[in-house]
Formats: structure tokens, C-alpha cells, sequence
């Protein structure tokens, strides 16, 4: 039942850790209801929507939220009204694990550090007080010491291809070891990363001036990857929960991209 599904979704990305203002959970569905296949996807969005449809999927979990700001209305005069119509009558249910998988562990930042090459032991880069086990972003070390551009190249090999592909501020040949990465924006981080002594933060929606202020205090290097792209591995990660649980489900990781950029000149 999608009650079970939930259940162990839960246990791994507990809602009370999502931040005040997100909006995590059940979107729609009904917990009574069977799930056979459930369809992991970073954004619900129509094209997502009609994977789901094609697939036969009972289920999408979605990383980030449908609303997030309170409506009145869900009529299908929307983008957002007419997702929810297409799920409603094609029985599919909607959950969301946003910043509560954020800070999960593991959860967003530990997929992203796999995937760009960290190994050994990582930990949280803001952790929590009441647990430092978990919290926002991850620092892990590089299998050797190498130049940050041989460090760009395997991010850019680790993730997911888009038209922002990644942007690098610092010197392409200063050796780095010590990587900190959060999935997501990761703006709000900056002095956390200079304050942990890494060699290079690995994040995403970086803005000028902020990123120029730090590359001139002589902060870590920078690299700014895709939203999208940095979220994306997690969903491997999180559809194995449900593989390793006691819930009986086909998973599926959906390869549709759905980052708001389509094309890069």
C-alpha cells in the first residue's frame, strides 16, 4: 500500500527535519491505495507526469515540491492544476522529500559527493547540533591530491548532462583535495565552506558577486554545476530504500531532464 511506501520514506527522510517553509509529503493519492511501481523524479512537471503515465507507475516521489506557496485552486486552467488532473485520473499519487532529504543521511549532498568521485568517510558541512551525523551539505576527500581542473573534469563525467553544464572560478592548476558539496543552492553556504578549509566547493546556483567576493578572499575554488544536475543522483539512493525495505515495489529513476535551462550558446 502507499501507506508501507511512505512509511519507510519516512523513517529515511523524516518530515520534522524539513525546513519551516517547505512542503513535504503526500501531494495526492490515497495512503489505502496499492503501489507496484514507483517512478523517482527530481521535479513534478508534465513531462514527468507522462513518463509516469507511459510506465503504468502508482507512484512518483519527487524531490522538490509541487507548491510551496498556499493556492485556492487546482483547476486544470494551470500548469500545476492540470499536473494534478493527469495524476488524479491516472491514479497516481504524488510524495515529495525535499530539505528533509537534504539533510539526510545519507541523503542529496552524500549521492552528489559519490558521484563527483569522493571517497572514505564524509561528513556534514553545517551539521546539526542535536545530531552532526546529519545536516546540510558533505565534505569527503578526493582518492588523491590532483589540479582542479582534472577535479572539473570528473564532475563533469559524474553528473548528468545539461546545457548549464558547470562553471569553474579559481585556478585550474591549484592542487585540491578536501571537497565540500550541497545539492541544490548552495549560496547560503559559502562562508561555512571557507570556515571548513576546503579546497573547493562544489554546488549549484551561484550568483556573481557573492562568488567573486569569495574567489578574491581567497576562499575555496568554486564549482557551479546545474540545480538539477547536482539533485539528480540522489534518486538512485532514495529508490534503493524501497529495494532494501520490506516493500514490495518495481523502482524506476527517471532520465528525463527537467532543469529549466534547455540550451546553452
Amino acid at each position: 500500500m502507499l501507506a508501507d511506501v511512505i512509511e519507510e520514506l519516512e523513517a529515511a527522510y523524516p518530515p520534522a527535519r524539513a525546513e519551516s517553509w517547505d512542503a513535504v509529503g503526500l501531494v495526492c493519492g490515497d495512503p489505502a491505495q496499492e503501489v507496484r511501481r514507483v517512478l523517482f523524479a527530481v521535479d513534478p512537471v508534465a513531462a514527468v507526469a507522462e513518463e509516469a503515465v507511459e510506465w503504468g507507475a502508482d507512484l512518483i516521489v519527487t524531490h522538490h515540491p509541487l507548491y510551496l506557496r498556499g493556492t485556492t485552486s487546482v483547476a486544470a486552467t494551470t500548469p500545476k492544476g492540470r499536473l494534478l488532473h493527469k495524476l488524479i485520473k491516472n491514479d497516481i499519487a504524488l510524495y515529495t522529500a525535499h530539505t528533509n532529504a537534504d539533510v539526510a543521511n545519507p541523503g542529496v549532498s552524500d549521492a552528489l559527493a559519490r558521484a563527483v568521485g569522493l571517497t572514505g568517510e564524509l561528513v556534514p558541512l553545517r551539521p546539526f547540533t542535536d545530531d552532526p551525523l546529519r545536516g546540510l551539505g558533505r565534505i569527503g576527500d578526493l582518492p588523491s591530491e590532483m589540479t582542479l581542473g582534472e577535479f572539473a573534469e570528473r564532475a563533469v563525467a559524474g553528473l548528468p548532462q545539461t546545457a548549464h553544464g558547470i562553471r569553474v572560478a579559481g585556478d585550474l592548476s591549484r592542487r585540491v583535495a578536501r571537497v565540500a558539496v550541497s545539492g541544490g543552492a548552495g549560496d547560503s553556504l559559502l562562508g561555512t565552506a571557507r570556515a571548513a578549509g576546503v579546497d573547493v566547493f562544489l554546488t549549484a546556483d551561484l550568483r556573481h558577486h557573492p562568488a567573486s567576493e569569495f574567489v578574491e578572499q581567497d576562499g575555496p575554488a568554486l564549482i557551479d554545476a546545474a540545480h538539477w544536475a547536482t539533485e539528480w543522483p540522489w534518486l538512485d539512493s532514495a529508490a534503493s530504500i524501497l529495494g532494501s525495505s520490506g516493500v514490495t515495489v518495481e523502482t524506476r529513476v527517471s532520465a528525463t531532464v527537467t532543469d529549466a535551462w534547455t540550451r546553452g550558446y
